[in-house]
Parts: C-alpha cells; sequence; structure tokens
C-alpha cells in the first residue's frame, strides 16, 4: 500500500508526525483529500477546520487546525498551522464555554465561536 510523510506542525510546537495513506483538511478554496502521490500543491487553511489523518497503523488521528497552510509534494504533507489540537488533546469541557460565551454579533466572537465549533467536532462531541 503506498505511503506517505505528514508532519502537522503548529506554531508552537510539533503537533503529529507519521506515515500515512490518507489526508483531508479544509482550505479555504475547499476540500482536499490527499494520497500518496499527489500533485505538488501549497494551499491556505481555512481559520477553523478539521484535519484527518489516516495513519498507516490503520488508526485515523482528527485536529483542530486554525489557520496555516497545507504543502502536498508526492511523498509528503506539511501542516503548517497557526494552532493545532489532536482530538485527544481537546478540553470539551473548556471548549463548550468557549462556544456559549461567544457573542456571534461580532466579527471577533464569530471567529471564537467557529474555533470552539470545530474543537468539538474533533472531539466528537458536537452535538
Amino acid at each position: 500500500m503506498a505511503e506517505m510523510t505528514v508532519e502537522v506542525v503548529a506554531v508552537e510546537r510539533r503537533i503529529w508526525s507519521g506515515e500515512a495513506t490518507f489526508v483531508f483538511a479544509r482550505t479555504t478554496v475547499g476540500e482536499i483529500g490527499v494520497l500518496p502521490g499527489h500533485e505538488r500543491t501549497l494551499a491556505q487553511l481555512e481559520d477553523s477546520g478539521l484535519l484527518r489523518i489516516d495513519a498507516t497503523d490503520g488508526k485515523t488521528v482528527t485536529a483542530a487546525v486554525h489557520g496555516g497552510f497545507l504543502s502536498i509534494t508526492p511523498d509528503t504533507v506539511t501542516v503548517l498551522a497557526e494552532f493545532a489540537e489532536v482530538s485527544e488533546e481537546i478540553d470539551v469541557e473548556r471548549a463548550r464555554a468557549a462556544l456559549s460565551r461567544a457573542d456571534r454579533s461580532d466579527p471577533e466572537g464569530e471567529a471564537a465561536a467557529a474555533r470552539a465549533e470545530v474543537r468539538l467536532k474533533a472531539a466528537g462531541a458536537s452535538d
């Protein structure tokens, strides 16, 4: 089975690194699915989006990713995010509290709500 090296890096640390068979991400121009051998691509990630990695060991890694870029070569996928959290790291109660505090009438509040909703989706706790 074909595989590729995937690296997810946020400003403050490496989030995940390993071998994978598939990567799914949301960019500013739409969703993208990446298989090994993909055409070289550079894309801007959505301000708040989900990232899914199907690792070669059969596990699926899900992360909430906020801003950044996706760089693809035939053998590698690199996600350079402003902020990212894998599902196991997400504090669900904190994300719910942030969502309830967000003032959607304000652009900053709408962005905070979107970040909280993506964190909840990544953690599998969205309603």
